[in-house]
């Protein structure tokens, strides 16, 4: 794993924006262009878009410098992916002292923050000043949409972020809340679902090239865009349903409504980017596979174990460590201290990569969002009996689930007709101290009779099973519903900052804003209502 250090991130996001050029003394390693080519070259075939606009649907989850993913792997993998109970690293780092455990690295704390605005808000903008939003309407929303998409994940880490004013100075930024940071977003999606619509009803001219060759997701599909822009206001709109439910409702009815475009609803929507070209790669599969450091989660194992699930082999590998038989065997999170080797737990269940027919492989796509999500929200919406739903929360629920079985190749059986199985007990084969008894008792098949609780636990728990591997927004479910029940830290190394009951609910902002942007950096704290530590809840998070 890699660092990367900058002294001045602000100067050479605004040197993009702003079309200044930035002096390598602000910096260390970004903003050297070694490629040799310049922004005349890109002219050519539409490269001053294409270029951008890969680098920005690469960054959600961040593979676009292709090689090794040293990015994504603390932008999301020992962070995100963990906290949301799909993944545990077999690998002590820092002798497990690490954020694994609650000890949060300031080092390994920066990379999403970094990621957002040096890759996804700069090539956006980038496209901005190239002319796109007034010469390709069409285009720009596509872009506008994936910065949203990008930004959300930003926000949902860390709390208050620079967005309104990013690009008007190089030096001080200032931080606006969430609140106002997601209103921002309906806003940003009101202009892009309006110019995607424009552009399939023939308002707009049709582009002069190819817009197929820089789409990594729908291959130039303007309705599909135009349905996932729609999908991703149903999640955004849902993260904030306690904090803001007026809002919640009427940007969730506003997306439901088939008068604007609709949703997804099938699997040939799911919003997942391609990983082609030489050099580029899977992050999450190329960690798995190369580095061995990461293996599957405690708490994803016992829930699909305990319910028999049909997806499990089309998730995980079997376990491959001779001292025990061959079985789905997770890895509870915050356990692999300095006592241990990372050897001793790289044998552990890992994603499908060798067993029958592998789902994982170096070039497979980097999901997103899937039309079983969507399922979900809108069976939540049904529950909030919001307009526009398009159906009962059971059978909305239902097809959450045969629409991520068939997603998965899996057959459903008599899975939705299940009442008896629970998540089963976790047991560590090499260390008892790790073991621990069912974290639920919730069970699969729907029940009207149920307490609006037990029902809201059994969809976002199903919900949860079927976003895998996605884990920035399982944890963000899991903060914002307190679903599905998770097994706590083995080791909490947080020296009392974070309840292992409650765990961990954001990340510090970056070292290098306090270095270069102190003093925004502490009025974002004010923000924040609560310290600068992993404790604080988000805007939206509240009990």
């Amino acid at each position: 794993m890699k660092r990367y250090y900058i002294k001045s991130m602000w100067a050479i996001v605004a040197a993009v924006l702003l079309g200044a050029s930035a002096c390598t003394k602000n910096f260390d390693v970004y903003n050297q262009d070694n490629t040799g080519i310049t922004p005349d070259d890109l002219k050519g075939d539409f490269n001053d878009i294409g270029a951008f606009l890969t680098r920005a649907q690469r960054s959600i989850i961040n593979f676009s410098d292709g090689g090794d993913p040293n990015s994504y792997q603390l932008q999301q993998n020992l962070n995100a992916d963990c906290y949301s109970g799909y993944f545990m690293s077999p690998n002590p780092f820092n002798g497990g002292q690490n954020n694994l455990s609650y000890s949060l690295i300031s080092g390994w704390n920066g990379e999403p923050f970094k990621v957002g605005y040096l890759n996804i808000m700069a090539s956006v903008n980038r496209l901005r000043r190239n002319g796109v939003d007034t010469a390709y309407p069409a285009v720009w929303a596509v872009a506008q949409i994936l910065q949203v998409t990008g930004m959300s994940r930003v926000t949902d880490i860390y709390g208050p972020i620079p967005y309104s004013q990013v690009g008007t100075s190089k030096s001080a930024i200032p931080y606006d809340s969430q609140e106002d940071v997601y209103k921002r977003f309906f806003l940003e999606l009101d202009s892009a679902t309006n110019n995607l619509r424009a552009q399939i009803n023939g308002s707009l001219k049709p582009l002069p090239f190819s817009f197929a060759k820089f789409d990594l997701v729908y291959d130039g599909d303007s309705t599909k865009w135009l349905q996932f822009a729609n999908s991703l206001r149903l999640r955004l709109a849902m993260h904030i349903v306690k904090v803001a439910p007026a809002l919640a409702q009427q940007q969730a009815e506003k997306a439901l409504d088939p008068a604007n475009g609709g949703v997804i609803t099938s699997n040939t929507g799911n919003m997942k980017v391609k990983v082609l070209g030489a050099g580029f790669s899977n992050p999450l599969v190329f960690i798995a596979q190369n580095w061995l450091d990461i293996r599957i989660g405690a708490s994803i194992q016992s829930y699909m174990s305990g319910y028999n699930d049909p997806r499990i082999g089309k998730y995980f590998d079997k376990s491959t460590d001779t001292t025990f038989t061959s079985r789905y065997q997770g890895i509870r999170i915050g356990s692999i201290n300095g006592n241990v080797s990372k050897s001793d737990y790289t044998g552990y269940s890992s994603l499908n990569l060798t067993n029958g027919t592998p789902s994982f492989s170096i070039t497979t796509p980097v999901q997103i969002m899937t039309a079983a999500e969507v399922y979900f929200l809108r069976a939540e919406a049904a529950l909030r009996n919001w307009a526009n739903a398009g159906g009962d929360a059971e059978t909305l629920y239902n097809q959450g689930i045969t629409t991520s079985m068939e997603q998965w190749g899996a057959t459903p059986g008599a899975y939705l007709t299940d009442n008896t199985s629970t998540p089963a007990g976790f047991t560590d084969p090499k260390n008892a101290a790790n073991n621990a008894p069912s974290p639920s008792a919730i069970t699969i098949k729907w029940d009207n009779a149920a307490t609006p609780e037990a029902k809201m636990e059994r969809l976002i728990t199903q919900k949860w099973i079927a976003m895998f591997p996605e884990g920035q927004e399982a944890w963000t479910e899991f903060r914002r519903t307190g679903y599905p029940k998770l097994f706590p830290v083995v080791n909490n190394f947080s020296g009392g900052v974070i309840k292992s009951d409650v765990q961990i609910r954001r990340l510090p902002f970056p070292q290098n804003e306090y270095n270069t942007n102190s003093a925004e950096v502490t009025k974002a704290i004010s923000l924040l209502k609560g310290p600068d530590n992993g404790a604080t809840r988000l805007w939206w998070d509240v009990q």
